[in-house]
C-alpha cells in the first residue's frame, strides 16, 4: 500500500493556475475511472474546491498520475510541477487531517472543507474507486476532525469567505441595507453568503442561477426574487453588489457587460467577488473605472485577520494532528502485514485440509482411529515445522542470531533455566 496525495493549493499556485487544474463536479466520475485504468493506481479520490485541487490515491509509482494530471487537463507537465506538492505515508495523513481540520485552508478553521472532503469520499464510494486504504485514510481524517473541531476552539472566530465579502462591501457602499444584491448560483457557498448578506438586511436580494426552480427554492428563503443567468445581460446593472460562484467552465459575466451595467448605472460603483474556480468573472473586469473586483485569492488578507487570537487553539490542533498521525502509522504498517498474515492462514488451511483427508481415507478404510489420530497430528506438526527448521538449518553464520531471536519471538518460546 502506498497512500499519496497529489495537488496544489492557494498557497502553491495562484487562481490563474489552479482554475485550469480544476475538476467540475460532472468531471470526476469519469477522472476516477480513467485513473483506476492507470497501471499501479487501485484507488482514487479527488477533491477540487476553489482553493485546491488534491488526488488521494493508492498507487505504486507517483509519477503515474502526476502525468495523468497533466494530460487530463490539457496542460504541459512542466507548467504545473512547479505548483504540485506530493505528500507520501504518513506526511499524507497528517496532510488530509489538517485540511480536514481546516489548518491548510485560507480561512484557518473554516468548516466548509471538510463537508467537501465528504463529497470526494461519497464520490469515490459510488464510483468504486474507494478502497480499504482510502476507506481507512477518509473514516480517521473524518473522526481526527471532528475530534479537534470539539476539543478546540479553531474555528470560533473563523472569518469565512462570505463574511470577508461583506465586509469589503461595507468599504465601498457605506451601508449594506441601502444596496441591492446579486448572488450568481445556487450552491453551498453563494447560500453562506446569502445568509451573511441577509443578516444586513439589503434593499433588494435576488438570486441568477441556470435553472430557475433551483434559484427560486434560495430566493425564497431569502424573500427575493430569482432569474436566469441568459437574463444577466439586462439586469445586472440594477445591483451594486454582485456574488458569483458557479460551476460553470468558462466565464459567464464579461467585461462587456459589465461596461454596459456600468453606463447605465451612471458610473455608480460595482462591487464584485468571484469565488469560482474556474473563474465567472473575466478579470478585466478589474480594469474598468468603478468596478471592484475581488477573487478567492484578493481576500486573503481580510479572512487572515484575527489569526494571533487563535494561535494557541492553532497549536493545540496541530498537536492532536501529530498524535493521530502516529497512531495512522500504526495502522498503515498493520495493513502492510494484511498479505503476508492471509497467505501464512492460506499455507496453513491447505496443509490441515490435505492431511485430514488422508486420515479420512484411512478410517474408510478401517484402520485405528487412535493410530490414525497419532499419525494426524504428527503429520501436521512436520508440516508446519518444515519451512521454518529449514530456514534455520540452512541460515548462513550471519543470519543466524536475527532467526533464531525472529522464531523464539514468533513462537514464543522462553529460555529454559
Amino acid at each position: 500500500m502506498n497512500f499519496v496525495v497529489l495537488g496544489l493549493n492557494y498557497q502553491t499556485a495562484p487562481l490563474a493556475v489552479r482554475e485550469r487544474l480544476a475538476f467540475n463536479p460532472e468531471e470526476i466520475d469519469s477522472a476516477l475511472t480513467e485513473l483506476l485504468a492507470l497501471k499501479g493506481v487501485t484507488e482514487a479520490a479527488i477533491v477540487s474546491t476553489c482553493n485546491r485541487t488534491e488526488i488521494y490515491c493508492n498507487v505504486r509509482e507517483l509519477e503515474t498520475v502526476t502525468y495523468w494530471l497533466a494530460s487530463n487537463r490539457n496542460q504541459d507537465i512542466n507548467s504545473i510541477t512547479p505548483h504540485l506538492y506530493t505528500h507520501q505515508g504518513e506526511a499524507a495523513a497528517r496532510h488530509a487531517y489538517r485540511v480536514a481540520c481546516g489548518l491548510d485552508s485560507m480561512v484557518v478553521g473554516e468548516t466548509q472543507i471538510l463537508g467537501q472532503l465528504k463529497d470526494a469520499e461519497r464520490t469515490a464510494r459510488e464510483a468504486g474507486s474507494l478502497g480499504t486504504l482510502l476507506n481507512g485514510v477518509f473514516q480517521r481524517t473524518f473522526s481526527v476532525a471532528k475530534e479537534v473541531r470539539s476539543q478546540t476552539k479553531i474555528g470560533a472566530a473563523s472569518v469565512s469567505m462570505a463574511a470577508a465579502s461583506v465586509r469589503l462591501a461595507e468599504r465601498i457602499f457605506p451601508s449594506i441595507a441601502e444596496c441591492k444584491v446579486l448572488f450568481i448560483g445556487a450552491g453551498e457557498m453563494i447560500e453562506l453568503c446569502a445568509t451573511h448578506f441577509a443578516a444586513h438586511h439589503p434593499a433588494k436580494m435576488t438570486v441568477a442561477n441556470r435553472t430557475l426552480e433551483r434559484g427560486q427554492v434560495l430566493a425564497s428563503q431569502l424573500g427575493g426574487e430569482a432569474i436566469v443567468l441568459t437574463e444577466l445581460p439586462e439586469r445586472i446593472h440594477e445591483f451594486d453588489v454582485v456574488i458569483s460562484s458557479t460551476a460553470a467552465p468558462l466565464p459567464i459575466v464579461g467585461k462587456g457587460m459589465i461596461e454596459r451595467a456600468l453606463k447605465a448605472r451612471r458610473r455608480r460603483p460595482m462591487f464584485i467577488v468571484d469565488l469560482a474556480v474556474p473563474r465567472d468573472v473575466e478579470s478585466e473586469v478589474g480594469e474598468l473605472d468603478d468596478a471592484y473586483l475581488y477573487t478567492v485569492d484578493d481576500l486573503a488578507q481580510v479572512v487572515q485577520q484575527g489569526m494571533a487570537s487563535r494561535s494557541a487553539e492553532v497549536a493545540s490542533a496541530e498537536a492532536m494532528v501529530n498524535n493521530k498521525v502516529k497512531e495512522f502509522g500504526s495502522w498503515l504498517a498493520s495493513r502492510a502485514m494484511v498479505p503476508t498474515i492471509r497467505d501464512l492462514r492460506d499455507h496453513a488451511d491447505r496443509i490441515s485440509r490435505a492431511e485430514v483427508q488422508k486420515a479420512q481415507k484411512k478410517l474408510a478404510n478401517g484402520e485405528d482411529p487412535q493410530q490414525v489420530i497419532e499419525q494426524l497430528a504428527q503429520q501436521l506438526s512436520n508440516k508446519f515445522l518444515h519451512a521454518p527448521l529449514a530456514t534455520l538449518n540452512s541460515a548462513s553464520t550471519d543470519e543466524q542470531e536475527t532467526l533464531v531471536n525472529l522464531v523464539r519471538r514468533l513462537y514464543r518460546l522462553h529460555d529454559s533455566d
